[in-house]
């Protein structure tokens, strides 16, 4: 059996590091805030090259947060796309905001760029540029747009831990960006949790307040806020494992080569396009098919999980049916929803356990031709 995703392994690796940690904890009782939080912070933002890190309880917390800080308000819009995990549109939505849908750039499955200024009205604020699977956006584009159009851009970053776009990392390139460390993710807690980074100090002191019950001193609250604060076991799972992400993120990266270099030529299989300028993490590795279902069905019944990301786009969902959008409005996203398939990623999977799922694609195309 070939999992999708396994954990086990990494907790295994530094399992006793988290028990010293969570056992001073308990020790002291300092359980919300404290050296464990500040520490975890103070090194996520040097790691990523930007001055303001802001720990909070979750990816879509961060993205609520964020948008709050940037006084996003009722009857604004803000363009993101249209191929994106729900969060990024729901955050948009909590704050009364609305989100202006752009298809996604064939083959990176990322914002394309270029039909985002006919999506510009006088009531857009923002854009949302989403690293999609670990693969980043175009920043330089989403920047010389929302710097002349004076809109600010908020990094969708849930997925993009340690990415580079022309050598700089994904999280430090907008005027924010938003993290989650869902425990799923390439840096994942062990539970629920998320950040917002930015190099804006007051926009980051805001983001402090707002998560804060709008508070900057105790009882005292002097903007509309929430409570969104991260627990020290968190932060101190978080902080262990920053000693060892990098060396993940390459085992991640070498998984991806191997699967590239295997899953090359094959008819029927479209592998994810990497920009020069990117140096993705692979936070899924995704590939298209037109067999999807059936591919994904053989698969499994040879032990391989795989997974749909995403099955339905934002546009065909429930909860965006009042926005008017309808089928056929966004090909690329739609294409992505119908063909797309995620094949077993992690930084501890094997290069046997790659070579096998590989050979059973291959296997699958190849009775598909007889």
């Amino acid at each position: 059996m070939i999992p999708f995703v396994d954990l086990k392994p990494q907790h295994k690796q530094i399992k006793e590091k988290l028990l010293k940690a969570w056992e001073e904890i308990i020790d002291c009782t300092g359980f919300v805030g404290g050296p464990w939080v500040n520490g975890f912070e103070t090194q996520f933002a040097s790691m990523l090259g930007s001055d303001h890190c802001v720990s909070v309880s979750s990816g879509t917390d961060a993205l609520e947060v964020a948008l709050r800080a940037l006084n996003v308000k009722p009857g604004d819009e803000v363009i993101l796309p249209a191929n994106t995990f729900v969060a990024t549109a729901e955050a948009v939505m909590l704050v009364g905001a609305t989100p202006v849908l752009v298809d996604c750039k064939y083959g990176t499955w990322n914002i394309d760029a270029s039909l985002i200024e006919e999506k510009i009205s006088n009531k857009t604020v923002g854009i949302i540029g989403v690293h999609l699977y670990g693969q980043p956006c175009d920043m330089d584009r989403l920047k010389e747009i929302s710097s002349r159009r004076d809109l600010w851009l908020l990094e969708d970053s849930a997925q993009s831990h340690f990415a580079t776009y022309k050598e700089k990392m994904c999280g430090s390139l907008g005027t924010a960006a938003a993290f989650s460390f869902y425990p799923g993710k390439n840096l994942g807690a062990t539970g629920e949790g998320g950040a917002v980074t930015t190099s804006d100090e007051s926009l980051a002191n805001r983001i402090h307040q707002i998560k804060n019950h709008g508070s900057s001193d105790k009882y005292v609250h002097e903007i509309l806020g929430n409570n969104s604060r991260m627990s020290s076991m968190i932060a101190a799972a978080l902080s262990i494992k920053l000693e060892y992400i990098l060396e993940w993120t390459e085992d991640r990266r070498n998984n991806a080569k191997t699967y590239i270099k295997l899953l090359s030529n094959i008819e029927g299989i479209e592998l994810p396009v990497v920009e020069e300028w990117a140096n993705p993490v692979w936070h899924l590795f995704v590939i298209h098919t037109e067999r999807r279902d059936e591919l994904h069905s053989f698969l499994k019944k040879n032990g391989v999980s795989t997974g749909f990301h995403y099955p339905v786009p934002l546009h065909m969902q429930k909860v965006f049916g009042h926005s008017g959008y309808v089928e056929g409005q966004f090909p690329n996203a739609e294409y992505n929803a119908n063909y797309c398939l995620s094949l077993p990623m992690y930084a501890e999977l094997s290069c046997d356990d790659i070579k096998h799922v590989c050979a059973l694609i291959k296997e699958f195309v190849n009775n598909d031709k007889k």
